[in-house]
């Protein structure tokens, strides 16, 4: 019952640390923030992710959602499109927006860690990981 005397219970803000860093469906390693799992998050994901040197992932997208990063340090590299026909560098304060369903594969050609903030429209992150092997051998072929 919502009147005067009831209110509505408000949600409450929540600060959170990074939680321990796991290694998803894409083979690279991030540290979650912001997640249904973590605040009950029902529509963004944030997290940070960690190229070492010479780190590849595996060709994936997410399904039905966006994905914005924010390079934090060093110089990511990244294949993207249906054929992964387009390529981009991602540099410290560089921000990179990956529309949903689009093909990926970041890695870092580097002799550097590239570091970068993730946030994504899925609150499960992983749930909407579809890799896509069948584009693993195009990534360097085109663009």
């Amino acid at each position: 019952m919502n009147d005067i005397n009831h209110p509505p219970k408000l949600a409450e803000c929540r600060q959170v640390r990074a939680g321990a860093t796991f290694v998803g469906k894409q083979g690279l390693t991030y540290a979650v923030g912001i997640s249904a799992e973590t605040v009950e998050a029902k529509a963004i994901h944030l997290q940070m992710v960690t190229l070492p040197p010479g780190a590849r992932a595996k060709a994936h997208m997410h399904e039905a959602h966006e994905t914005a990063i924010y390079a934090l340090t060093g110089t990511s590299h990244v294949w993207h499109g249906a054929k992964l026909e387009h390529h981009s560098v991602v540099a410290p304060g560089d921000f990179f927006y990956i529309p949903a369903g689009v093909p990926h594969l970041p890695y870092n050609p580097s002799t550097e860690p590239a570091t970068a903030l993730i946030a994504r429209t899925d609150p499960n992150e992983q749930e909407s990981v579809v890799l896509l092997p069948e584009l693993e051998s195009l990534a360097g072929q085109t663009g």
